[in-house]
């Protein structure tokens, strides 16, 4: 899900999409795009917004500068910038002005893509979660979710009790030596938060998941259409939803302090 306009990060987001900035020498989403291959992911829907195009030229093939490239003899450069193009297969859908605002939406907007039998991955594109290990959460939450039987999983993140006000938070039941979300409280005050496991938005579904999206864009309100409420309902009809922990650091670049963050926490272990 890329179609949001970045307001926290304006003004630098006016000119560059929030997902393409820099983590290193890579847009952020590069980093997710690289842990849904760790897990065995190659094709890729990318919903984002009317006028944005950095994220197709980047997973574009760019000819021009090949051949430059190329006859500058920097082999190394042309090399690297081929393999970006190569990673998996990219499809892009627009979610336009005129839609419903909310996470529900551009999950909506791909029900047609995906076909009744298959599962799939539901993910922001402006964080990520960093393993110095090298392994991949979302490979991980794949595999629980296959190994438990469950229709769909979302990852979690244990925070500090003064912070849950920041994040969804889960509200959970023990079953079968396993975690399974019962509901999503966004940002309660620290008082009434049913845990302090956070959700920081990466989803594995089946395609019931379109069942409830549909019901909560189709309503009419003055507010963000939330893909946890449509999440809530869900559970709510008797699916099942695990919760996996995650094994890395989740790093986002929805702040400047966060984003700079994140840039040391990279470069720092390379």
């Amino acid at each position: 899900m890329m179609a949001g306009y970045g307001t926290r990060r304006l003004p630098i987001t006016k000119a560059l999409e929030k997902h393409m900035l820099p983590v290193g020498n890579r847009p952020v989403v590069d980093y997710k795009i690289e842990e849904c291959i760790k897990a065995g992911i190659t094709e890729f829907i990318l919903v984002v917004g009317e006028e944005f195009d950095q994220v197709k030229k980047y997973y574009s093939q760019n000819t021009l500068l090949e051949e430059y490239l190329e006859s500058k003899g920097k082999l190394d450069e042309l090399e690297q910038i081929r393999a970006i193009t190569k990673k998996a297969r990219f499809h892009y859908v627009v979610q336009d002005q005129y839609q419903p605002y909310g996470t529900s939406t551009p999950v909506w907007l791909c029900r047609h893509l995906i076909k009744p039998d298959e599962k799939f991955l539901v993910l922001n594109a402006d964080d990520f979660t960093f393993r110095e290990d090298g392994g991949s959460d979302l490979a991980d939450m794949i595999q629980a979710a296959e190994e438990a039987g469950a229709q769909s999983a979302l990852l979690a993140q244990t925070v500090d009790w003064d912070k849950v006000s920041r994040y969804g938070i889960l509200t959970v039941e023990e079953r079968d030596g396993r975690q399974w979300c019962k509901s999503i409280q966004e940002q309660p005050k620290q008082e009434e938060a049913a845990s302090n496991l956070a959700n920081p938005g990466s989803y594995y579904f089946d395609a019931k998941i379109f069942k409830a999206v549909g019901h909560n864009v189709e309503q009419q309100f003055d507010r963000e259409h939330r893909l946890t409420e449509a999440m809530n309902d869900y559970v709510a009809e008797g699916n099942s939803l695990l919760v996996v922990p995650t094994k890395g650091e989740f790093l986002d670049t929805g702040n400047t302090e966060s984003w700079l963050y994140a840039n040391n926490r990279v470069l720092g272990s390379q």
